[in-house]
């Protein structure tokens, strides 16, 4: 089999999840968008190759997913009870949106996971907004237009290979 990438942000969503859930960490909405953004950011540098299908958008608190924004929004600011879900259209049933990633792929998701899901949601934010980083470029536009607040995998490659990866610092 093949590498199936780019993957849809739900089934990474709920690998964050579940990862999370193994140690007894919880995931709010907020910490969830920044963890599977870095876990994006460092598939685009270590595999050279996007994890998520879909752009980014710059949103007041960093990078968001906007239909994985939506799929959790119910739970505001508590922790996330369930998984990402999509309607099958064979059975035109709702199903909890399954993953399977390559050995590589699993590898650098788990390291990105370990690290960034320790961090508290205020540092996440911080972190991604970085000056001169990826979202910062694109929040602070200053032309008359920038469609839709989206952060391309071009702006994410430029600004995040020049730095070290924190958690490859074990």
């Amino acid at each position: 089999m093949g590498v199936a990438m780019p993957y849809d942000g739900r089934a990474v969503a709920n690998f964050v999840l579940d990862k999370c859930a193994e140690r007894g960490a919880e995931v709010s909405n907020l910490s969830l968008q920044k963890i599977v953004y870095f876990c994006h950011v460092w598939s685009l540098i270590e595999l050279k190759s996007p994890l998520v299908a879909h752009r980014f958008e710059a949103w007041e608190y960093g990078p968001v997913l906007p239909y994985l924004y939506r799929e959790f929004k119910s739970f505001d600011r508590s922790p996330i009870r369930e998984r990402a879900r999509r309607i099958n259209p064979l059975t035109g049933r709702s199903e909890v949106v399954q993953y399977e990633f390559d050995n590589a792929t699993t590898d650098v998701l788990k390291k990105v996971v370990e690290f960034y899901s320790r961090l508290r949601p205020s540092d996440l934010v911080e972190l991604t907004h970085a000056v001169g980083g990826p979202w910062y470029t694109v929040w602070n536009h200053s032309g008359a237009i920038n469609p839709g607040m989206k952060i391309s995998d071009e702006q994410i490659v430029g600004f995040y290979s020049k730095r070290v990866p924190k958690f490859i610092l074990q």
